[in-house]
């Protein structure tokens, strides 16, 4: 389970310092989720989530008469997307909650996400919420992990973990892995009211490392962002040891041509509002 706190915390820290390096693992997909997203035109548009600001500038820069607004819960990640977005006078960030935020007089109609809705602690209110703030009509195009098995970036790490230190995953629980299902996910976006769903099956390169040194960046990266940080952080030294070295000799034999990449499984999932 990853909290709001979690997010306010520590969490949101390590994304924010390593922005880069997210941005990089998500780029197969962020450029087919751009894709569904500018598929039509948008005056208003709302990023969910928006990290270190990575889908609302490039939203801003493509569409210079759009106004948009990127909404996340740690204060790290908001800062860098403020620096970021430099001269952009069209783009505004905001630390705030999706959940429950709105802005008296902006509708969106466009409301967007990469990987930002996975962490609602009450889903169904929280779509329902977007819902009522969204424009008449408005689209709702969000991505989210597919199973854990569908994530061999995650999967054949936290397979390398001693056992006691693997967490099962939850869907009930806000996580990575809490939209994975495509009934759970059409039933929640039904039911808060979304309408004419439906949910593509992406499959991306998760770019662990690269560079000068793609396994020493591997590893740094791993020991900060994804689901077996946490784990690291609880082991004994001497477990720890041992799950560095069966990580190392993983991540070696996945090493092409200065670079370490998994396959990694997403939906990108669409909607509209009622009109």
């Amino acid at each position: 389970m990853t909290s709001i706190g979690d997010w306010q915390g520590r969490v949101g820290r390590a994304w924010a310092d390593h922005w880069r390096r997210t941005d990089r693992s998500f780029s197969g997909l962020t450029d087919v989720l751009l894709g569904q997203a500018i598929d039509r035109p948008f005056r208003r548009a709302l990023d969910i989530g928006c990290g270190a600001g990575e889908l609302a500038l490039a939203l801003a820069r493509r569409h210079s008469g759009a106004e948009v607004v990127g909404l996340d819960i740690s204060e790290d990640l908001i800062a860098v997307a403020r620096e970021r977005s430099g001269y952009l006078g069209n783009v505004f960030f905001q630390q705030a909650d999706a959940a429950a935020w709105h802005l008296p007089g902006y509708a969106p109609d466009l409301l967007v996400s990469r990987h930002g809705v996975m962490f609602f602690d009450r889903p169904v209110a929280a779509f329902a919420h977007l819902r009522d703030i969204a424009a008449p009509g408005g689209r709702l195009v969000f991505s989210c992990f597919r199973s854990l098995s569908d994530n061999p970036w995650a999967d054949r790490i936290l397979s390398l973990l001693p056992p006691a230190a693997v967490v099962p995953v939850d869907p009930l629980q806000p996580g990575p892995f809490s939209l994975a299902e495509r009934p759970q996910v059409e039933g929640i976006l039904r039911e808060s009211g979304w309408r004419d769903v439906h949910m593509q099956p992406v499959d991306y390169a998760f770019v662990l490392g690269a560079g000068e040194d793609p396994l020493e960046d591997a590893l740094s990266y791993l020991a900060e962002i994804g689901p077996a940080a946490r784990a690291m952080r609880l082991l004994s030294e001497d477990e720890r040891v041992v799950f560095t070295g069966r990580l190392r000799r993983f991540l070696a034999s996945q090493a092409d041509d200065g670079l370490i990449a998994l396959r990694a499984g997403a939906w990108i999932v669409t909607a509209t509002a009622p009109a």
